[in-house]
């Protein structure tokens, strides 16, 4: 139920392709990872012959993620927003409601003490 457009698209094509589902968190992860690796694809016009711009294209992650906003951090992790989530009762199945966004721009611990800066 996040409120961003890509989110949006993903949980219409879903149910729309998958009458009577609901797409599931690992589904957005899935699809949030095909839509990533085709923005590297597109950003080389489909050359994946050089390894060195395949990992450039796929580190600038530029892509609308159903998670919100999303890049990667200097080792690689994800910077994201976590969010805090409840089961309720909608429409007489239960769903995930989005409470609250708990962390902005989450960075894991260990950023800061990677060799990749």
């Amino acid at each position: 139920d996040l409120p961003n457009a890509a989110n949006k698209k993903f949980v219409a094509d879903f149910k729309k392709k998958y009458k009577g589902k609901k797409p599931s968190f690992y589904g957005a992860q899935s699809y949030d990872a095909a839509n990533l690796i085709k923005s590297a694809v597109d950003a080389l016009h489909g050359d994946l012959s050089n390894k060195d711009k395949v990992r450039a294209a796929l580190k600038k992650a530029n892509f609308h993620s159903v998670r919100g906003n999303f890049r990667y951090g200097n080792n690689h992790f994800p910077i994201q927003n976590f969010y805090l989530q409840d089961v309720v009762k909608q429409n007489g199945d239960y769903v995930l409601k989005t409470m609250a966004t708990i962390v902005k721009d989450s960075r894991d611990s260990f950023h800061s003490k990677c060799p990749m800066k």
